[in-house]
């Protein structure tokens, strides 16, 4: 607690507290995850366990976000929803009174492909527009072979174009290869 104490001292804001929720390991923590809430201006996110190479994903360990909600609500019944952004992923709530609020991942049992505008960029010069997706644009490639910034900007404006609406849900996504979560980066 030390480092998020001195964080909120330090005035980092917002400060995100992401917490990967799994049934059998951590889901008798989440009230303590929103109980931290109340004295600190933070923003816990709970984010559903999610199938990727490498963390031996199964769905009977998957907690989704009504679940979550409904044990929260049972201790905390005046939990309020407050509004998102277009393109928020987190789907946030608060505890009135608490100086910080929670938010819920919930790409496995409600996704948000969508209106999701998030791109990430591997440590190895890699594009992906999806976190679940296996295709990538290697823009350090690009970037070698001298393009200009308006070449880069076609092919980033080519990746973005073929994001798809939807993925492939998470029972198909478990059988998908795709770069183990450690090696995309969050």
């Amino acid at each position: 607690m030390g480092a998020i104490d001195k964080a909120i001292e330090l005035n980092y804001t917002p400060l995100k507290i992401n917490c990967v929720v799994m049934r059998g390991l951590n889901e008798d923590e989440v009230e303590d995850f929103v109980q931290l809430t109340q004295t600190r201006p933070i923003d816990v996110r709970f984010i559903e366990y999610m199938p990727f190479d490498g963390n031996k994903w199964n769905d009977k360990k998957l907690v989704p976000m009504k679940e979550m909600l409904k044990k929260i609500e049972m201790r905390w019944p005046t939990l309020e929803r407050i509004g998102d952004l277009p393109n928020d992923t987190s789907k946030a709530y608060k505890v009135p009174g608490f100086k910080g609020t929670i938010g819920f991942i919930a790409s496995m049992s409600q996704p948000f492909c969508g209106t999701c505008n998030r791109l990430r960029l591997t440590a190895d010069g890699n594009l992906k527009v999806c976190l679940f997706g296996n295709s990538e644009v290697s823009l350090r490639d690009i970037l070698r072979s001298g393009a200009t910034e308006e070449e880069l900007l076609t092919v980033i404006g080519a990746a973005v174009g073929r994001k798809k609406k939807q993925h492939a849900g998470m029972l198909k996504l478990a059988k998908m290869k795709n770069r183990p979560m450690i090696l995309i980066g969050g």
